[in-house]
């Protein structure tokens, strides 16, 4: 399907914010053309759809691992490589692959694969996310307590470099081990500077947010809630118009309720967008894997260290928009506008617009059961 033209018909077509039912979508040289009446979808190119339906490649900005391994076991181009193919074959077509909190050494050799593998134009990779290890030790989550500390000078410098040899590079702090001074600093070098596994107050985070912080990692997960007289991470996060939300949206770490409260509350121009935090199983039959040498269980769409706390979801884009759709009632567009368009602003260079040529295009079943990108 890499003919100078071909047009795909029998199926809705999404264009990363509205879904075209009764067009077909036509490529030349493997980019969008033209959407055109499917009744003018004539030609010996022409594929059917069969009712699936045509898309963006997720995006797809928390990917810890993938095909059996972790990205902080063996931070290698290697690893990505096997990361990057398997989120492909469940639509996810540009990741960040994400560094869970571990040593200097290892983040250093994190920075290292992820730009050789952008270098070597491994397919997916998009840059990196490093998830600590500045955060709270109070909000940890599945992270190694021992391993959490302040942000210094040398991490700073180090991240820094990084943002100038990466085409995408996210980062995901707490206030608590972290400065104002530093966020802005890192902002002004590229950084997409996130907000999580923080235990700060609603005016710490606004502040956080105004020096320069524009995301909140896996809302609701890991930082201060919505309170009565406290509003938290959580509340920053939805009351501030800069700053946009990942979302675990599996039914499991968060609510379906509180995601539609979540939806109906954000506001200014900042988004809500899913993630997978997808671990080693994604696109597997494992049922356990080790995160540096603690085993994780994977029962009944979850998993869990051996004390029950959630450690990664079991999770694809594809289930997240399922989720949303169906217990939360978001509609389809905007669902999938959140798997797409909305994280790919984070990836794009300023006035990009969303990737709409073969390579990135993904076919999603009807049912919402599965994704597959167009070509293999």
């Amino acid at each position: 399907m890499t003919d100078a033209s071909i047009t795909f018909a029998g199926g809705p077509i999404f264009d990363g914010s509205d879904l075209h039912v009764g067009y077909a979508a036509r490529f030349r040289n493997s980019v969008l053309d033209a959407l055109i009446p499917e009744a003018q979808a004539t030609g010996d190119q022409v594929e059917d759809l069969a009712g699936r339906i045509l898309s963006p490649g997720y995006v797809d900005l928390q990917v810890n691992g993938g095909d059996g391994v972790m990205f902080n076991d063996d931070p290698s181009v290697d690893t990505l490589s096997r990361i990057a193919k398997a989120h492909r074959g469940l639509g996810a077509t540009r990741i960040l692959p994400t560094l869970i909190t571990d040593t200097p050494q290892k983040t250093q050799a994190a920075i290292d694969a992820a730009i050789k593998a952008v270098q070597a134009g491994v397919p997916g990779i998009a840059g990196l996310h490093l998830e600590g290890p500045h955060l709270s030790e109070r909000r940890k989550g599945a992270h190694d307590a021992t391993l959490i500390r302040p942000m210094e000078q040398t991490d700073l410098e180090t991240i820094v470099y990084a943002a100038g040899h990466l085409p995408t590079l996210m980062v995901t702090v707490a206030p608590e081990t972290t400065t104002p001074e530093q966020v802005k600093a890192l902002t002004q070098a590229g950084v997409i500077v996130s907000l999580g596994h923080s235990d700060a107050s609603f005016d710490t985070c606004l502040a956080y947010a105004e020096a320069g912080a524009r995301c909140v990692t896996h809302l609701f997960n890991a930082m201060s809630q919505l309170g009565n007289r406290e509003p938290g991470l959580v509340g920053a996060a939805l009351a501030s118009g800069t700053m946009s939300a990942g979302l675990i949206a599996d039914g499991v770490h968060v609510h379906p309720e509180t995601m539609r409260a979540a939806w109906a509350a954000k506001q200014g121009r900042g988004c809500i967008f899913l993630v997978s935090d997808a671990m080693a199983v994604a696109g597997t039959d494992l049922t356990e894997f080790q995160l540096e040498g603690r085993p994780i269980q994977r029962r009944e769409g979850r998993l869990t260290l051996q004390d029950g706390t959630l450690a990664g979801a079991d999770l694809c884009l594809t289930q997240a928009v399922k989720v949303l759709t169906e217990q939360v009632n978001i509609p389809l567009p905007r669902a999938l506008a959140a798997a797409t368009s909305i994280p790919h602003q984070f990836i794009s260079k300023q006035g990009d617009g969303m990737s709409m040529d073969l390579s990135h295009m993904i076919l999603i079943a009807p049912d919402l059961s599965a994704a597959q990108p167009v070509l293999a």
